[in-house]
Order: C-alpha cells, then sequence, then structure tokens
C-alpha cells in the first residue's frame, strides 16, 4: 500500500505540469443537497482531465530503457490525452489505443499531442486488450490507465491539495471508473484525516466497483450503457479494489438523467463545462446522507464536443421539466400532420412550448395521440392553491404528498410547503387524478415519489417515511 510520503514526492514530480485548481464554493450546489459544497475543477487542467498526474507520475518514474521501448496505453479519452502529453514533454513514442466510439475532440486532442491513435472496440475492456496485444507484439512500455500503483500515486495527489485548502472537509465525492483515481485520492486523504468520508460515484449503467465490493471479489460486467462514457469500463482494476475496500466507504450511483441535471446546473450557475464521467460527483450529492458537512465534489474532466454539450443542456432542461419534447411515430399516409398540429394546438392553450421530432415509421399517430395527449396533460396539470394573502397553481406532478392535520392540508412540493385550509378528501376530489394514493386517514401520497414500501410505512425518495393505515393496506 502506497504511504504519505509517497504522494509527497508524486506531488512535486507534477507539479512540473499541472494547473493549479483551487477549490470554487458553490451555492447552486450547496442549496441542492443541504451541505456545503466545493468543486475541485481538474477539468481546467492542461489535458482538460486530472489523468495527466498519473500519468505524468508513472513516466517520470520510468527507467530510460523502458522509454526507449515505447510507450503504449488504452484509454477512453482522458488518460490518452494525459500519456500523449507528458510523452511528448518528456521526448518519448506513445501510441494509444481508444474505443471506436471516443468522442472526436478526445481523439483530436490525443493525435495533438503527437502520439499514435488506434480505435478498436466499442468499450475501454476492448481497448484494453488491443493494446496488450501490441505491447507484446511490439516491446512497448504499458502505462495502464488505473491497475498501476505509480499512476494512483499520481491521482492521489489531488488529495493533498484538497485537504490543505479544506482541512476540515468531511466529505470528498469522486468519480469511478476503473478506481485509480478513488484509490490514490481515498489512500492519500485518509493518512491526513481517517475521519474524511471518501464516496465512490459510478454510473448506473456501469457500476462494476459496486458490482465487485457487493460479491466481495471482481465483478466483469456483460455489458456497459451510460453518456459517461470515461467511466465506462465492465470491470474495476485488481489492485484498485484492494484500495476501495480499505479505504472507501460508500460507493452511490446515478443515473444518466441525473447526469444532465447536473450537467445544466454547472453550466447554468458555473460556466464551466465538464464530460458525463467529470459530474459523476456532482449529481451524486442529492444522495448523501447527511446535511450541514462540507464536501469537496471532484469534477474530472471536461473533454466533450459541441454536439454533446447541446445534447446535454437540452435533456437537463427536459429532465427539470423546463422545455418538454417528444417523439411521435408517423405513418407515411395523407392527414397525420394534420392530428399532430391539433394536438400542439391543445398543448399550446396550456402554455406549453414543444420541440417536435417526426420518425416516418409505420405505426400510426392516431392510435398514440390518446396516450400522449394525456401524458403531457398529466404533467402540466395543477392545482389551485389559495390562502388569505394569494393564490396559484401548483403543479400535480411536483406534490410529493399531502398531508392533515388541525383541520389543515400541509401540501409538500418540490419548491417547499403550503399549508391551506381545506380537508383531505375535497383535496383528493379536486385533483382528481390517478397518480395520487391515499395511503392513511391523513396522508396522500404521489406515486411517482415512492421509493419503498414496507409492512406498515412507505419511504418516499426524499427519504420520508410516512404511515400506512390498517384499511389502506389493500388499495396500496
Amino acid at each position: 500500500m502506497l504511504k504519505l510520503e509517497d504522494f509527497k514526492a508524486a506531488k512535486k514530480r507534477v507539479d512540473e505540469v499541472i494547473l493549479p485548481t483551487h477549490l470554487i464554493h458553490s451555492d447552486a450546489f450547496s442549496e441542492e443537497c443541504g451541505n456545503d459544497v466545493y468543486i475541485k475543477p481538474e477539468n481546467l487542467q492542461k489535458t482538460g482531465a486530472f489523468k495527466i498526474r498519473g500519468a505524468y507520475n508513472k513516466i517520470m518514474k520510468l527507467d530510460d530503457e523502458a522509454k526507449k521501448k515505447g510507450l503504449i496505453a488504452s484509454s477512453a479519452g482522458n488518460h490518452a490525452q494525459g500519456v500523449a502529453y507528458a510523452a511528448k514533454k518528456l521526448g518519448v513514442k506513445a501510441t494509444i489505443c481508444m474505443p471506436a466510439h471516443t468522442p472526436l475532440i478526445k481523439v483530436d486532442a490525443t493525435k495533438a499531442h503527437g502520439a499514435d491513435v488506434v480505435l478498436y472496440g466499442e468499450a475501454y475492456d476492448e481497448a484494453y486488450e488491443k493494446a496488450v496485444e501490441l505491447q507484446k507484439s511490439e516491446g512497448y512500455t504499458f502505462v495502464h490507465p488505473f491497475d498501476d500503483e505509480d499512476v494512483m500515486e499520481g491521482q492521489g495527489t489531488i488529495a493533498l491539495e484538497i485537504m490543505e485548502e479544506l482541512p476540515d472537509v468531511d466529505y470528498i465525492l469522486v468519480p469511478i471508473g476503473g478506481g485509480g483515481l478513488i484509490s490514490g485520492i481515498a489512500c492519500a486523504a485518509k493518512q491526513i484525516n481517517p475521519s474524511v468520508k471518501i464516496v465512490g460515484v459510478e454510473p448506473e449503467g456501469a457500476a462494476s466497483a459496486l458490482a465487485a465490493v457487493e460479491d466481495d471479489q471482481l465483478v466483469k460486467l456483460s455489458e456497459v450503457s451510460t453518456i459517461a462514457d470515461g467511466t465506462a469500463v465492465k470491470q474495476i482494476g485488481e489492485t484498485p479494489f484492494e484500495y476501495i475496500k480499505k479505504y472507501v466507504d460508500e460507493i452511490v450511483t446515478v443515473s444518466d438523467y441525473e447526469l444532465m441535471e447536473a450537467f445544466l446546473l454547472l453550466v447554468e450557475k458555473h460556466k464551466l463545462i465538464a464530460e458525463g464521467s467529470g459530474i459523476l460527483s456532482l449529481a451524486a450529492l442529492k444522495k448523501l446522507h447527511c446535511k450541514r458537512k462540507k464536501v469537496v465534489s471532484l469534477i474530472s474532466g471536461g473533454n466533450m464536443d459541441v454536439m454533446t454539450i447541446s445534447s446535454m443542456i437540452n435533456k437537463g432542461l427536459i429532465s427539470r421539466g423546463r422545455i418538454l419534447t417528444f417523439s411521435v411515430q408517423l405513418q407515411d399516409i395523407p392527414g397525420q400532420l394534420e392530428v399532430v398540429s391539433h394536438l400542439l394546438n391543445e398543448c399550446l392553450t396550456l402554455g406549453i412550448h414543444l420541440y417536435f421530432e417526426k420518425d416516418d415509421l409505420e405505426n400510426s399517430l392516431h392510435s398514440k395521440s390518446e396516450t400522449i395527449h394525456q401524458q403531457i396533460f398529466t404533467r402540466f396539470k395543477t392545482y389551485h392553491y389559495k390562502n388569505k394573502q394569494m393564490s396559484f397553481e401548483l403543479r400535480l406532478a411536483q406534490i410529493m404528498y399531502v398531508e392533515s392535520m388541525n383541520h389543515k392540508l400541509v401540501i409538500h412540493h418540490d419548491n417547499g410547503d403550503f399549508i391551506e385550509r381545506k380537508n383531505l378528501s375535497l383535496f383528493i376530489k379536486e385533483i382528481n387524478s390517478s397518480d395520487f394514493i391515499q395511503i392513511h386517514k391523513s396522508f396522500v401520497v404521489n406515486k411517482n415519489y415512492i421509493q419503498e414500501i414496507k409492512a406498515k410505512e412507505l419511504i418516499l425518495k426524499n427519504s420520508t417515511i410516512l404511515p400506512i393505515g390498517r384499511n389502506f393496506k389493500e388499495s396500496i
């Protein structure tokens, strides 16, 4: 296992090439999760990601004979640029194997640093196998992106910077791909302050570290599916796994839509661009089971093309309910677009602006129009709230649950609590929505917010626990 002195020595080496990435306090993300959030923006590094630290540290420690053989590496993009940059700076030839679908911006950037690029396979693991093949046939020196203690040592220098700038940090959130980054950070941070909590974050569609921890052995996923291409790894490294078991306190997963929401907030509030893998730690902030703690979220990288940026912004807006988009399937027969126009006209009467995408497929719009209309109407249906001072509309879709107490209703909404003098049965009658279910004489719940149903209680997605009344068990 690496020692603190190892990380300090690595820090002296990497300081030759890295840019200082000072912590940025985030009011926006702090408000979102109820903690004091700081961002560590490694997306601002020279190569657009943290990977330059581990790559440079590894290559600097190689002897002359190993350097003369030339370097080979496999990467989904950011490690490639780190190796290419370090190799060029140190005058060493480098060849990089990258998945065929790697974003063009990462491929071009790697070539621009002087490396030869071989595109192979659909995921990182296949590119890795190709790199191993070339290493054996050409005699190259392999620079592994994560399963290497010299690389982990370089990545761990991030922890030294965090702990120096914010000594009383309570939580550090770190993205997980192959595991090299979190291993280095966790090991270094825990040796400085054993009480600091290290939380790893994976995409739901590529959670190989979580699978390994749960099974207490390395697990190779059959497939990976996530917009966070830099962490689309089927199996974490053997060495990182040992470090994760020893130093990492928790691993959580986030969905692609949660990534899009975090991306949008980062762009709007901080004017920072980060790739899907880079914002994993920001997307996970709302999943922390703590409040009023000092939290550092590491943005690991920011290499993404403008088309992906545009797509992420649009999908983030959709996910947050700020725009609505839908696709319809049309038969290539006269009159189908007329049906669409009537539907859009009905939507506009609700004050809804829509992006419409036409797919010329064989199914008829007419058969689906009622369903589409109902979905749109349900999403934007409102409840007319009023008290002595004011009245306004509340979106039903954003009401989590309604509580009756002391002849008043407490409407628990995404935007806060609203109190109204009304009985619960009248509220149910007025909303007339199948999305709401009564679970107790005093509680009505939006089914879309339910996380888990137990024998005597119900748990919402925000961790609120509500009782289930004896007379309502069968209906639930």
